[in-house]
């Protein structure tokens, strides 16, 4: 472990904090994920693996063979849901291990390749559905014309169709008060904010700001956290406040983790890092 750079003078990060290396024996590593005691779950899909960073920064391997699983996200009752695009599903899994396929496909087709989702409190997910080839597939161009945002419903077998006028969308993350979801379009460098309807469905989209994103997270005083070059922070009206470095790699996504969830874990390529932060993560 060594000391990698210093943040920026920005205001959300804790005095005198640099961003550390922790680990950079990956592959490309993604969907970083918290559980309730502060524990960060992460992926290295091209090696096809989860790994934990528990709470007191021990690192070690969670799971193989995982469905190539991205993006992850922790349901109230402690299971990873996980996009895991080997066969384009969504799968849940239990912390002994055990996989239950949630979907599998859309009306019958086959879905472009889960990427990232985030889970309402009612236990509905939403997910992006970009398509990105993988060498790993049989199939060369996607049953699904449009890449789509998805919402599942609480125990539905079905998927309901969000949002299907993004060109590419990729990172997602929701408001803890369940009101605004947040979806980035890669592709076409912007991230939207929408409103929450009763129903799950999404209505009122607004341009946040004119920047895409890989993966996304949220603190306590509603900033917004965009990956790619580096990790880059938006205040709740849409102001930049600083981008934090990461030199070398493209920086896939982020989370906040350990038992205080001060911890900033950055999922970047084939490396991991973390920056203490002043503010907390709402995951």
């Amino acid at each position: 472990m060594h000391n990698s750079t210093f943040a920026q003078d920005i205001p959300v990060v804790a005095p005198g904090a640099v961003v550390k290396e922790i680990s950079s024996q990956f592959k490309f590593t993604e969907g970083p994920a918290v559980n309730a005691q502060g524990d960060i779950y992460f992926t290295d899909q091209p090696n096809d693996k989860i790994w934990k960073y528990d709470a007191s920064g021990h690192l070690s391997l969670f799971m193989d063979k995982t469905g190539r699983s991205n993006g992850l996200y922790f349901d109230k009752k402690g299971n990873i849901v996980a996009c895991a695009d080997e066969k384009d599903e969504l799968w849940s899994i239990s912390p002994d291990k055990k996989v239950t396929v949630l979907l599998g496909d859309y009306e019958g087709k086959r879905l472009n390749g889960p990427n990232d989702l985030w889970i309402d409190d009612k236990g509905g997910i939403y997910f992006t559905d970009p398509y990105y080839q993988r060498d790993y597939w049989d199939r060369t161009q996607p049953e699904i014309e449009e890449q789509k945002v998805y919402y599942l419903p609480p125990g539905a077998k079905a998927a309901v169709v969000a949002d299907d006028k993004l060109v590419k969308p990729n990172g997602i993350v929701g408001t803890p008060d369940g009101k605004y979801l947040f979806v980035a379009d890669i592709e076409d460098d912007k991230t939207y904010k929408y409103r929450i309807n009763e129903d799950g469905s999404l209505t009122d989209r607004q341009l946040f700001v004119a920047q895409g994103s890989d993966g996304m997270t949220l603190d306590n005083e509603g900033n917004l956290y965009i990956t790619g070059n580096g990790v880059t922070i938006y205040d709740k009206t849409g102001k930049k406040l600083g981008n934090i470095p990461i030199p070398r790699h493209w920086t896939g996504n982020i989370c906040f983790g350990g038992k205080d969830r001060q911890t900033l874990f950055i999922t970047a390529s084939e490396a991991i890092y973390t920056l203490q932060m002043r503010v907390k993560g709402v995951e």
